[in-house]
């Protein structure tokens, strides 16, 4: 415990997750199954386990919940990444350490089993340590990166500990090498994390634009086969006709089809304008910056929801009503989108004409499609 102390734990961080580390270094807790293996061999190893177990979780929830942290002094950037990388390497070791001693029998000693215990559990509070380490002002979006890697590890880790406590110690159980794997991998992607603001800016919207293109290719293959893609086409033996006219789309229905899609298409054309301009000239330099980073992340957040929501509505049977709504409220989503960009640094005056342009193309859709459903109203 002194050695993570004195590596990464500074006196604030201490005190915030020192109530998680004095509740694990009490006497151990014991619900009534626990008591009753107590008295068996192995007892108190499975009282370790389980309250390492208890720790992580109480962790984990601390991770989700905790703010992040306002801070003037100076971010040294490269001692934050190594840091980082050391805790997550010494996550996947003590996890091995831990999982092969109970690979086979005989089982470890209680007092080893403690040790273990305790070796994991300090390179996972060095681990949230670290990232309470992030201050604010290098992004909400790094930080919610960063965070939801560490909260991986943290829950593969414990998902690994339940599969030892549940699993009869005979052998190495498939079970548990793939939870093994699991913590692994989830300590590798360190590597893989963003290192500032605009790494994660532009991995969030990547993200985003790869809902809405599947969406959108999904939407085009359904109007080529003119069919409802969840059911089949039944037959009402009776009439001799298909059962569910409602899975086609009426001649109606087909005229909305266009500026919808066409509303969908300028989302992907919207949102892989965006990833070129924070690509090319994205900087999380300054404060400022990185706060406009930011907002496009959260605004660009918005758009795959609303297109899922659009589309939804647009395979049959159709409403009309529904459409013209959610339609609405994509275009406001990609108005807003196109009104922060426009206010953004990434987007320079030179090669601003885009903005200009998909709003057109926003309005043009709109219009129409209200137009077309005016009579549903």
């Amino acid at each position: 415990t002194d050695r993570y102390r004195k590596c990464v734990m500074p006196q604030q961080a201490f005190l915030f997750w020192r109530p998680l580390m004095s509740w694990s270094d009490s006497s151990p807790v014991m619900d009534g199954r626990l008591a009753t293996a107590a008295g068996g061999p192995g007892g108190e190893v499975v009282v370790v386990l389980q309250n390492l177990v208890q720790t992580l979780r109480l962790l984990l929830g601390r991770i989700r919940e905790e703010e992040a942290r306002e801070s003037n002094d100076v971010f040294n950037q490269q001692n934050f990444w190594d840091t980082l990388s050391q805790t997550f390497k010494a996550i996947s070791q003590e996890a091995t350490k831990l999982s092969l001693a109970f690979s086979k029998p005989p089982l470890p000693l209680a007092e080893d089993c403690q040790k273990l215990s305790e070796g994991l559990q300090n390179a996972v509070l060095a681990a949230a340590t670290v990232y309470y380490w992030l201050p604010k002002s290098q992004g909400m979006t790094l930080r919610k990166s960063i965070r939801d890697a560490i909260a991986e590890v943290v829950d593969g880790t414990i998902q690994l500990m339940e599969v030892i406590l549940n699993t009869p110690l005979q052998s190495l159980s498939q079970e548990q090498l793939m939870m093994t794997g699991g913590v692994w991998e989830a300590c590798e992607q360190v590597s893989r994390l963003p290192r500032d603001n605009q790494e994660a800016v532009l991995l969030v919207i990547t993200a985003y634009l790869g809902v809405v293109k599947d969406a959108l290719e999904e939407m085009e293959q359904a109007q080529a086969d003119n069919v409802n893609p969840f059911s089949d086409i039944l037959e009402d033996e009776e009439l001799g006709a298909p059962g569910n006219q409602d899975t086609y789309w009426s001649e109606a229905d087909q005229q909305l089809l266009a500026p919808c899609t066409g509303l969908m298409k300028a989302s992907k054309a919207c949102l892989k304008k965006v990833i070129a301009a924070v690509k090319a000239h994205g900087k999380a330099d300054t404060s400022e910056h990185v706060v406009q980073l930011d907002d496009l992340a959260d605004i660009t957040n918005e758009v795959s929801p609303s297109v899922d929501e659009l589309a939804l509505s647009m395979y049959p049977p159709m409403n009309h009503l529904a459409v013209r709504f959610n339609a609405a409220k994509l275009a406001s989503v990609l108005k807003k989108v196109l009104e922060i960009s426009a206010a953004n640094h990434s987007c320079v005056e030179s090669e601003a004409s885009w903005i200009q342009f998909l709003s057109g193309v926003v309005d043009h859709n709109i219009d129409k499609i209200k137009s077309l459903t005016q009579s549903a109203l």
